[in-house]
């Protein structure tokens, strides 16, 4: 048994969702790691996240019987997932903003861009949603520079002052400023916080040049004013839990020959980097697709390790299910998402989000047809089978009633009421003039094609065939579905992980502390200075490097990656390309304009490298600078001589086709199956967090990783 020492370094892991917390626990010097959940706090997310904590350090071997002062003694470092910013946007619950823009420009937010929702087909009956800043709630100030940063017209100090106490009298406390050209010069803004300050103290302010120094001023406005309304929020939670994990730590410092130690507490970026909380709450939109970035990143490197080069990612949780692409253990990025209504031009991991959880609500439209999603019922009520006041059949309550998850959650902690699931199932099918079964598979069946959907959205609409693909499915739900996604999206294979239901918490182990900066630098490629470029770059690489710095990482571990975003002149978007390693010169900017046509190429399937009248044009500079983490090494078994299948725990009756009804169908634990067991269905494979179905006609293997491999019987 390990000792109980201050010298033990465990590093902690903890994904806070709609209904579980999902936690992981990684002993840095013996490579040990041990999974476990516990249900959310919606009330205080902080109180599961505290919860999770004490119940993942009470699992580890050589902790589990100290208490709790001596196990947090051994904890190194704190990453955390959260959706607290993500829930707030995608809720609507924007508390009331102010924006401050330059003199002229204060239509801006309602003019927008000149896009209307599926095409301009449904201009005649889209109606335009009310903007995150009410006209009577915005406020010009003069002064104007032009686009090099040049100063045209002075900035107006006593129309900023009275724009300050405007905003103070009527008690306006969350502001964005955003003025025209400030990320070629942010003078002006700067000004305009600092009067703010004086003015309005209390007042919690962004700023477009901190946030997205990038050119197009309603992006950039979008982003600012997003930053702003969710800050005041995410600080507010953070904070909270700085402080719980501090008076932890002055409990350990009172033990004798104990020092006292604080924990780095990380917070995960949609970037697929972490930052620390002092520095987060500065940047608190770089949160914005927290948990669901942990997620992609984990399965990428479980996939990449099980040599799988091309993935799709499905992380089904108890509220919603993401999805997003891996290629070469790298998710792809975007700087063209958003949140909810709420467009983000911060760079984010490319997740797309379907109303597709174990807790969603299956519901009748008035034309009486069948609907799931995209509401949920939460952790609380939750579905029918918690009988917790919950009065909506939902897709868990479908599950259990069809016999495809056991009568309880989480081996057992959590038991689920079958009966009042059964109820639930009965009316709705009564309503629909069906058997309880063809209802119940019904709401399963629309929820798969929600998330085939949603994959769809991923590959295909980005001109990918969705078949070269391989989905890794985690979550707590995101594997009860794999075999009908097999069938409607004609993949491959699907590859279960380990712990499945803790895979977000283990992706936040494996990621590098990351900040990514950005400069607008419109140039046609021919007129490209080598020079002025090779400077822009290296400003951006000094904010880099004090970033990492600031975070404790020395001078020898930084690594910076270099891109560009490029266009041909006339488009309205680019093209992320990586530079190569290297002096900036001719040989390096030729390199980078062919992976530019590549690259354009693969994406939209043409590309003007021949073409001398197609300019090559260059827009955002970008540094991203990266402090290297120890990672989990994820181990591999030696495969079983004779892989025969283990007895099964158990036998239940599980509906896998209405019009089948139920069949006698061998339960499996999985830890009982060892590397290269095969498995024909029907079957159930259970473990603590997580379920697996397979349906007749289906095969699952276990690897040397231990992951279950599933495919069509004969391919």
């Amino acid at each position: 048994m390990a000792s109980a020492t201050p010298d033990r370094r465990i590093r902690v892991g903890i994904d806070t969702g709609g209904t579980f917390t999902d936690v992981v626990a990684f002993d840095e010097d013996s490579g040990e790691l041990v999974t476990t959940k516990t249900p959310s706090t919606p009330a205080n997310p902080a109180d599961g996240f505290m919860a999770g904590i004490e119940k993942v350090l009470g699992l580890v071997e050589g902790l589990d019987g100290l208490d709790r002062s001596e196990r947090f003694a051994a904890v190194s470092a704190v990453s955390h997932g959260t959706t607290v910013a993500t829930n707030q946007l995608l809720e609507g619950k924007v508390d009331e903003l102010g924006f401050i823009t330059t003199e002229g420009y204060d239509a801006m937010l309602e003019i927008a861009r000149q896009s209307v929702p599926d095409g301009y087909g449904n201009s005649y009956f889209w109606v335009k949603p009310p903007r995150i800043v009410p006209r009577d709630l915005v406020k010009a100030v003069g002064g104007r520079l032009d686009f090099t940063g040049a100063e045209v017209r002075p900035f107006d100090e006593e129309g900023a002052r009275a724009v300050a106490r405007w905003f103070r009298d009527r008690g306006v406390m969350t502001l964005g400023v955003c003025f025209l050209h400030a990320y070629a010069n942010p003078g002006h803004e700067e000004r305009m916080r600092a009067i703010l300050t004086e003015e309005h103290p209390e007042a919690v302010v962004s700023i477009s040049s901190e946030v997205l120094r990038e050119y197009r001023e309603y992006e950039r406005a979008m982003t600012t004013l997003v930053d702003a309304a969710v800050k005041p929020k995410l600080s507010r939670y953070v904070t909270n839990i700085k402080s719980r994990l501090g008076s932890l730590v002055e409990e350990v410092a009172q033990q004798p020959s104990r020092e006292p130690r604080a924990i780095p507490f990380y917070v995960m970026k949609s970037n697929g980097g972490v930052l620390s909380a002092d520095e987060v709450v500065h940047q608190p939109i770089t949160t914005v697709l927290s948990g669901p970035a942990a997620g992609a990143l984990g399965a990428a490197l479980i996939a990449k390790v099980a040599g799988f080069d091309k993935v799709l990612t499905s992380d089904g949780g108890g509220t919603s299910t993401d999805v997003s692409v891996v290629v070469d253990g790298e998710p792809t990025l975007t700087t063209e998402g958003s949140v909810g209504a709420f467009p983000s031009k911060i760079p984010m991991i490319d997740v797309v989000t379907v109303g597709a959880g174990g807790g969603s609500i299956a519901w009748l439209s008035p034309e009486g047809t069948l609907k799931v999603g995209p509401h949920s019922a939460g952790a609380d009520p939750g579905p029918l089978c918690y009988a917790k006041g919950g009065t909506d059949v939902t897709i868990t309550d479908a599950h259990v009633f069809l016999g495809r998850i056991p009568p309880h959650l989480l081996g057992g902690e959590i038991p689920l009421d079958v009966d009042a699931a059964r109820q639930g199932i009965e009316v709705l099918a009564k309503e629909l003039g069906m058997s309880p079964e063809a209802a119940a598979t019904g709401v399963l069946e629309i929820s798969a094609w929600n998330q085939a959907n949603a994959l769809r959205q991923v590959t295909v609409k980005r001109g990918l065939d969705v078949r070269d693909f391989t989905l890794t499915t985690f979550g707590g739900s995101g594997s009860l579905l794999l075999c009908r996604l097999i069938d409607i999206l004609g993949l491959p294979a699907v590859l279960v992980p380990p712990n499945p239901g803790n895979v977000s918490a283990f992706g936040l182990l494996t990621v590098d502390v990351k900040n990514d900066y950005v400069l607008t630098h419109v140039s046609l490629h021919d007129a490209l200075d080598a020079t002025t470029l090779h400077r822009a770059y290296d400003e951006l690489t000094v904010q880099a490097r004090d970033a990492l710095l600031k975070e404790g990482f020395a001078p020898e571990q930084h690594r910076f990656l270099r891109t560009a975003d490029v266009r041909y002149f006339g488009q309205a978007f680019e093209v992320r390309v990586t530079l190569p390693e290297g002096e900036i010169g001719p040989e390096l900017l030729a390199e980078v304009a062919r992976r530019f046509h590549a690259e354009h190429r693969a994406l939209y399937g043409y590309d003007f490298a021949g073409d001398p009248h197609q300019q090559v044009e260059w827009v955002n500079l970008r540094v991203s600078g990266v402090g290297p983490i120890q990672r989990p090494e994820i181990i591999s078994h030696p495969m079983a001589a004779e892989p025969g299948a283990p007895e099964p725990r158990s036998h239940r009756q599980v509906c896998f086709d209405a019009e089948d009804e139920y069949v006698a169908t061998p339960v499996h634990w999985r830890d009982d199956l060892a590397p290269g067991t095969e498995l024909s269905g029907p079957a159930i494979i259970e473990e603590f967090g997580s379920t697996v179905p397979l349906h007749p006609g289906f095969r699952a293997r276990i690897d040397a990783y231990l992951n279950i491999i599933v495919t069509r019987e004969g391919q």
